[in-house]
């Protein structure tokens, strides 16, 4: 069976998992953790089998052939009662999921995801739409048009769903996946990605005459910016947000928190930032304004991409300095 509620330590290193393992009626074992695995050690219950011997060690039980058979049995029996729950009874597998589902997740991913084909139907993901969705019901809601399965993550979905990043995803009326669990940050197609910019010949034409008009604009930027970005281009997927910050490669920005908060992560990671600017946003007119004044022009860079950072989740290098510039500027 499985208990209504995660025990405390379930997450920790202190949780055992196991089942009682009994011969012929015969308690041999509490809990036996060899018939279950981490990702379904939530389970509670008994096996009670007659081919095990009644005077068989622990050590021996291990190797045991039979008991190996037995695990892979009832580790088929959980994924099939919890698909079975997660296709008929909805409201209490979101309930389940909500209290063991994070473990279902790790399960998926760790070992380079060797088993992620088996649990792949039994993870849930917070999306755009509102509801909890398997990549399977997402997939199969795809457009037409679509050709990716677009994420973005974040602290809260709250949090994801005012991401500048979003709005080209969304306008489109294609769902995105809110990934708000650590583990998350890994697969998919980032919802910045040049998929989601979908634009007309004459748009693509546009959009390169203004980066080309404005190519000296962009390059002292990115000299004010320095190594903190890849590049400074103006964006195809903004709309009311000023600025945004998007990656290149295949180093997520929520990826670069995760990989450098892990213990023993000494050497830094870093994404490739990119530093987008929406052309059609007032401030990118006052940008221009101040293109030849390198003091003025500096201020607002800086207080800018500090802004993308802090809509990211970020932390800013200071934050007293950039108080004080926006103090300044709303001064003016």
């Amino acid at each position: 069976f499985i208990p209504a509620k995660a025990p405390m330590d379930y997450y920790s290193r202190d949780y055992e998992k196991g089942l009682q393992l009994y011969a012929s009626g015969v308690l041999i074992m509490e809990k036996c953790a060899d018939l279950l695995p981490d990702y379904f050690g939530f389970v509670k219950g008994l096996v009670d089998s007659q081919d095990l011997s009644l005077n068989i060690s622990r050590e021996m039980l291990q190797h045991d052939r039979q008991l190996k058979l037995i695990a892979g049995r009832i580790e088929k029996k959980i994924a099939s009662e919890l698909k079975s729950m997660c296709d008929h009874d909805r409201e209490t597998y979101e309930k389940f999921f909500e209290n063991f589902g994070l473990r279902i997740k790790f399960g998926m991913y760790e070992n380079y995801g060797v088993n992620k084909d088996k649990l792949k139907d039994l993870v849930l993901f917070r999306t755009s739409s509102g509801k909890m969705r398997t990549l399977k019901e997402y997939v199969d809601d795809m457009k037409e048009d679509q050709t990716c399965i677009y994420y973005a993550s974040g602290e809260t979905a709250e949090r994801i769903a005012h991401l500048p990043q979003t709005e080209a995803v969304l306008d489109r009326g294609f769902e995105v996946l809110y990934l708000t669990d650590e583990v998350d940050g890994k697969a998919f197609k980032n919802v910045s990605a040049e998929d989601a910019r979908v634009q007309t010949d004459e748009e693509k034409a546009a959009a390169e005459k203004r980066a080309e008009e404005n190519k000296t604009l962009l390059e002292k930027i990115k000299a004010i910016l320095g190594d903190q970005v890849k590049d400074v281009r103006l964006s195809a997927s903004l709309k009311n947000h000023p600025v945004c910050i998007t990656t290149d490669g295949a180093l997520s920005m929520e990826m670069e928190k995760v990989l450098n908060s892990m213990p023993g992560a000494e050497q830094k990671v870093k994404a490739e930032q990119i530093f987008e600017i929406n052309a059609e946003h007032p401030v990118f007119e006052t940008l221009r304004r101040f293109e030849n004044d390198e003091d003025k022009l500096k201020k607002y860079t800086e207080v800018l991409y500090n802004q993308a950072l802090l809509i990211e989740g970020r932390s800013i290098a200071d934050p007293v300095a950039y108080a004080n510039a926006v103090a300044e500027l709303l001064a003016q």
